[in-house]
């Protein structure tokens, strides 16, 4: 059961994503309602049977601050699919900056992409047009729903209305 529900708000806006077994319990106790189920199996107890979840919308609206998608080496990693960005190598990854710091480059989504250690190195203080290197995709902050797509790995078809 290691299967995401996405989780609406009161007005149809994907928030989050959570655990059946956390989507079953505010169902349960009414504070969400289904959506959409899951056809993949269903909740069984001993007596019942019951619809795997695959959306719930929360049944009040919550105000949710929007804080962005935090900055962090694990999510840089996630947006670029744990890729090198320049080779497509998958082993032994590391952050680069596209422009680097010692020639002002900052810290930012914009700038911060994964790179293997072998062409990190290659690269050193250059940018990679100066080293002759080709970013496979350019560098930029994901958006909720598409950080929300990332971090699902499976996707349910009944998701794609409310994530796009």
């Amino acid at each position: 059961m290691d299967q995401k529900v996405l989780v609406l708000n009161g007005d149809y806006t994907a928030i989050t994503l959570c655990s059946v077994q956390k989507a079953f319990v505010l169902l349960y106790l009414d504070k969400a309602e289904m959506v959409a189920n899951s056809e993949h199996g269903a909740l069984r107890t001993i007596s019942q049977s019951y619809p795997k979840p695959s959306i719930i919308r929360l049944q009040r609206y919550v105000r949710v601050p929007y804080k962005g998608i935090t900055l962090s080496r694990h999510n840089i990693m996630k947006r670029d699919n744990f890729e090198c960005q320049y080779c497509g190598s998958t082993k032994n990854l590391t952050l680069d900056h596209v422009m680097p710091r010692s020639r002002g480059g900052t810290s930012n989504w914009d700038n911060l992409l994964t790179a293997c250690s072998r062409c990190n190195h290659s690269k050193g203080h250059r940018t990679p047009q100066e080293a002759g290197l080709v970013i496979r995709q350019m560098p930029k902050k994901p958006t909720l729903s598409g950080f929300l797509k990332l971090s699902a790995g499976t996707i349910d078809q009944n998701w794609h209305a409310y994530l796009n």
